[in-house]
């Protein structure tokens, strides 16, 4: 089933926490929902789930406006950060308790949690309590007990939170396959970029309330409409400096750019991402004078943070990097990958330009 929200907004007595939310998740799909703590996208969650009542809005699941309709007539399943087990119960009455609330016969219940506890390989767990098991496990049971109910959506609130950064990886593509394989409508809420970028078919970036973005992963990483979503989305985020826009160039202090059918003139910041430029000489023309700040060798590649002014960026470089702190270099900008912002607005003035070497 598709969900739509429509100008849903949510406030709580002066505060707005969601403002006019349009939204479009078609079915079968992947959404996430992402932004910082505060921003809303937990509230647009429990608006869908009928945890909260829009102050305004509408919100249909399929042909269905479910807006003042309670939680139990939605047919969405929850999955929480904190999993939401009971602990007086079994593995196995866990994940069956949503049938056993149906009415649906003992032996059917047990022969259902069986197969939903194979899927998710806990079948060996089924008669241990949740305090027994695992941070992984407990949140495979919470999955189980949730595809166990066969509802129209999933709702998923940072359900690999509480998990640490090894396991979050296991999980991440486990619930992609499960989704994947189920085609049930998903709406995952996050403020991790990395599960929201390798998770969604869709991602939806929200701050303070409102809807910034909504695309598909690599159109948000490539093409961000903003300020807001270039350094939001993306690890690291991207480098932005401000500058000015002048007879086809962009300049600072440190250096310029030609750039080709510049949109405009005056101030402006320009947006790189870290894999977008190099390392060069600091006597090469065409590039940005910087100082060597800081470098961390991360296995793969190496990060190097690098001051150009008053302002640090961060540029990737091979494994065995050659930077050492204090060092006086030049940034390169790949000629390719060039973003605008307005300086007032923060808008993207406009998605890439080409550059050529001044």
């Amino acid at each position: 089933m598709d969900v739509r929200f429509e100008k849903a907004s949510k406030s709580f007595q002066q505060v707005v926490a969601l403002a006019e939310l349009d939204l479009h998740v078609p079915d079968g799909s992947f959404l996430v929902l992402l932004g910082p703590s505060g921003c809303g996208k937990t509230t647009a969650l429990r608006i869908a789930a009928g945890l909260e009542r829009p102050t305004s809005g509408r919100v249909h699941i399929g042909e269905q406006d479910v807006t003042l309709s309670p939680p139990q007539q939605r047919d969405v399943a929850m999955v929480f950060q904190s999993y939401a087990l009971y602990p007086h119960l079994s593995v196995g009455e866990n994940i069956s308790y949503p049938l056993r609330v149906r009415r649906v016969p003992k032996q059917e219940r047990l022969r259902q949690a069986a197969r939903m506890a194979a899927l998710l390989d806990i079948d060996s767990l089924l008669d241990r309590k949740p305090r027994q098991l695992s941070g992984g496990q407990r949140q495979r049971v919470a999955l189980a007990r949730a595809i166990i109910r066969q509802p129209r959506v999933f709702l998923m609130d940072e359900p690999l939170s509480n998990l640490d950064a090894q396991l979050r990886v296991q999980m991440r593509a486990e619930i992609k396959h499960l989704q994947r394989e189920l085609g049930v409508t998903t709406l995952y809420v996050t403020h991790d970029q990395v599960e929201a970028m390798t998770m969604a078919d869709q991602v939806a970036v929200l701050k303070q309330g409102r809807l910034q973005q909504l695309a598909p992963p690599q159109e948000l990483y490539a093409h961000p409409a903003n300020l807001f979503v270039a350094t939001f989305c993306g690890s690291p985020p991207m480098n932005v400096l401000d500058g000015t826009l002048a007879d086809g160039r962009f300049s600072r202090a440190e250096g310029g750019v030609q750039v080709q059918a510049p949109p405009t003139t005056g101030p402006v910041k320009l947006g790189f991402r870290p894999e977008h430029a190099a390392i060069v000489d600091g006597s090469t023309p065409g590039t940005l004078g910087a100082e060597v700040y800081a470098v961390e060798p991360l296995g793969n590649e190496t990060l190097v943070a690098l001051r150009v002014g008053d302002d640090v960026v961060t540029v990737r470089a091979a494994a065995i990097s050659s930077a050492t702190v204090g060092d006086r270099c030049g940034i390169e900008l790949d000629r390719r990958h060039l973003h605008f912002f307005d300086p007032g607005s923060g808008l993207a003035m406009d998605r890439q330009f080409t550059t050529a070497a001044s």
